[in-house]
């Protein structure tokens, strides 16, 4: 019989090794995604392309995210966990050094799909990792071990890149990208140990068929519905400030625009907060507070103060955080026992928000510049809010759960 999880991970005698390297794998996933946001204006420039053009950037890894999480986590539930996670992430280092070695917009957007469809392997099948090997109170520990290396992970990819293009070359910058992504692969297949309570033998037509049930529950599809909107908000709102902050009056660097994202780092304070009201209060009041979050902060960034927009950002990103936190709790309240294909659907939906993200508010921008792009984003946060309700019932009751649910993934 196997152990419990969080039991097989103390015996081994490398627990702490073991939550450094959950930590390490959610750091070195997001230090890719979004990398290039702070990149975007010198991109412009550089290839002679519009705002649009340049999102590509940021779309394709996140495209194809969408695409390949399924079949990722498909893949995952025959063959393991780690047997996933480990070459998934030796294998984001080879288009992250190609990104920089790309001679035109093309052919760097191409290495940035590819990157994205290493990182599947690593983001999807961790969360499962971590339910199944630190069960009890032990999962709570994990998974935040693993929210602050996304958080970590999504800060260090910006303010990195931004520095060394600014200090150096923008090519560098995916060069020592690429070496942080190496070394983390070595950590973790050192230090994270083998799954001792993953179940072989789940036949593909059961998961599919788990998978096709999924698709027709109206609830888990207002769920979806609720991830994909928050990250469209929130992917778009986090590129299109570049080019806002990037013209006048603030005329802010590439290594100045890096380090706007350090407003992330507040939400590694408020969002464990969030988790709270999530276990006490219950998901819809804690959508309700997400949204209202989303808003105020998206409206403060209208203000002409530079220091006015960096709250709003804070605001605005911590409230896509908590928001994320009650959707994927709720995602596998409903889902029930078929937890891990809910994830992978829930992942591809999410990433075809954020995708969408990237690339739809160019035609605001190019219309109606910053306060246009402010709506729209404004709305993608009141459509969370709306799917919310459609996949809550008003007499469920709070969470009384020790996670701190993943994907401070933006």
């Amino acid at each position: 019989m196997a152990k419990s999880g969080s039991t097989a991970v103390r015996q081994s005698g490398s627990y702490d090794l073991a939550l450094v390297a959950v930590m390490l794998a959610g750091c070195s996933t997001f230090l890719n995604v979004y990398t290039t946001q702070p990149l975007l204006p010198m991109f412009r420039q550089i290839f002679h392309a519009s705002e649009f053009e340049v999102s590509l950037t940021v779309s394709a890894t996140t495209v194809a995210v969408a695409l390949t999480a399924p079949f990722i986590g498909l893949m995952a539930e025959i063959i393991g966990r780690k047997r996933v996670i480990v070459p998934s992430i030796f294998a984001l280092s080879l288009p992250t050094l190609l990104v920089g070695t790309a001679g035109t917009l093309h052919t760097l957007i191409l290495w940035r799909f590819l990157q994205g469809m290493c990182i599947p392997g690593i983001v999807a099948v961790i969360l499962a990792y971590i339910g199944e090997e630190f069960h009890d109170r032990g999962v709570g520990t994990a998974m935040a071990a693993y929210v602050a290396g996304t958080v970590l992970g999504g800060f260090l990819g910006r303010f990195l890149t931004g520095e060394i293009a600014a200090h150096w070359s923008w090519r560098g910058a995916f060069v020592v990208l690429a070496i942080i992504n190496l070394v983390s692969g070595i950590l973790v297949e050192r230090w994270l140990p083998h799954s001792k309570s993953f179940e072989h033998g789940r036949p593909l037509r059961q998961l599919l068929r788990e998978a096709g049930a999924h698709l027709t529950n109206l609830r888990l599809l207002a769920n979806f519905g609720m991830g994909f909107s928050l990250l469209f908000a929130l992917v778009g709102a986090f590129t299109y400030v570049n080019f806002h902050l990037a013209a006048p009056p603030y005329r802010l660097g590439t290594a100045q625009l890096g380090s706007v994202f350090f407003v992330y780092l507040f939400g590694v304070v408020v969002t464990p907060l969030g988790g709270r009201l999530l276990d006490r209060r219950g998901f819809r009041a804690a959508s309700v507070v997400a949204t209202a979050f989303m808003l105020v902060g998206v409206s403060l960034t209208l203000a002409a103060p530079f220091w006015i927009i960096v709250i709003g950002l804070a605001l605005f990103s911590t409230g896509m955080f908590i928001g994320q936190s009650a959707a994927t709790v709720q995602t596998g309240r409903i889902a029930g026992r078929s937890r891990s294909t809910a994830a992978g659907l829930y992942v591809t939906l999410y990433y075809v928000g954020g995708s969408l993200g990237a690339i739809s508010p160019a035609w605001f921008w190019t219309h109606g510049g910053w306060s246009a792009c402010v709506g729209l984003f404004a709305a993608g946060a009141l459509a969370s809010l709306v799917f919310a309700y459609l996949c809550s019932t008003s007499s469920e009751r709070p969470l009384h759960v020790d996670v701190t649910p993943p994907d401070a993934l933006g």
